[in-house]
């Protein structure tokens, strides 16, 4: 089973590592607003290469991590076997395909996931079948300013590509899958798990974009191209690549819970 994040992964955590103390913070936060046993078992999602996984491991939680990335899962083993920590239970799988029984797990967690992805009826249905019905589904995703440098960058980008005649898929399910639960759920809290201040330049965009799994699959001349026009406009616009921009982020969980569990 191969996936477009195999190629992204040897360098996934050296460009979209969150901050120190950030993943303790989230893992801190999730254990506090499920309200579930005191060992919980929790489901990762979309586990990727540990990027919010590794504490619940490092803290020997009732952890398992699911992706259907093999080059993710095989980082994030990795990690843990250079830190000389307990193996981490990883499964690759199809998120849509779950291999667990019903009812398995007290808390799912869907970190960061929904960017472009395709299917998440489906992927939701299997997330709320392995869920206990006093269980939480957890959404979370990092909040950048939606004028900030990032932003900047990937409208441009977009622009850029569409005059090169690509347009590859933008779509963010959250939205969707926001309204969708909180239909379905019985309460609905959000959670600032953490926030920071980041430091962006246009050059570490660059750098950290071109090793993105949707761009990677570009053909080299596109992206060579592309990331020249970038860089370009970016000079123009910012004066320098590397001209440095303090921006406020946040990370943000969603825990929604259900009465009786969801409709099954």
């Amino acid at each position: 089973m191969k996936s477009a994040y195999d190629a992204a992964a040897p360098t996934f955590n050296s460009y979209r590592a969150l901050p120190i103390g950030v993943p303790e913070a989230i893992r801190a936060a999730i254990l506090s607003s499920t309200g579930a046993s005191s060992r919980p078992r929790l489901l990762d999602l979309g586990a990727g290469s540990g990027r919010v996984g590794w504490p619940f491991v490092v803290a020997g939680d009732d952890y398992v991590g699911v992706d259907v990335s093999s080059g993710m899962l095989q980082e994030f083993a990795q990690r843990a076997a250079a830190h000389g920590e307990v193996s981490p239970r990883l499964v690759q799988a199809d998120g849509q395909h779950l291999p667990f029984r019903d009812a398995t797990f007290d808390t799912v967690m869907l970190i960061q996931i929904f960017g472009g992805l395709r299917g998440w009826r489906r992927l939701i249905d299997e997330a709320k079948r392995v869920l206990r019905p006093v269980g939480a589904l957890i959404v979370g995703r990092t909040i950048a300013p939606p004028d900030g440098l990032d932003a900047r960058m990937k409208q441009h980008l977009a622009s850029v590509l569409d005059e090169l005649g690509i347009q590859l898929d933008q779509a963010n399910a959250r939205d969707a899958v926001d309204l969708y639960l909180k239909s379905n759920a019985c309460s609905s809290v959000c959670v600032v798990a953490a926030t920071w201040t980041a430091d962006r330049t246009p050059r570490g965009f660059i750098e950290r974009h071109s090793t993105g799994a949707r761009f990677s699959s570009l053909p080299a001349t596109v992206k060579t191209q592309a990331l020249r026009d970038l860089g370009a406009w970016a000079a123009e616009t910012f004066g320098s690549l590397d001209a440095v921009f303090s921006e406020q982020h946040a990370f943000e969980l969603q825990v929604f819970k259900f009465r009786n569990g969801m409709d099954r």
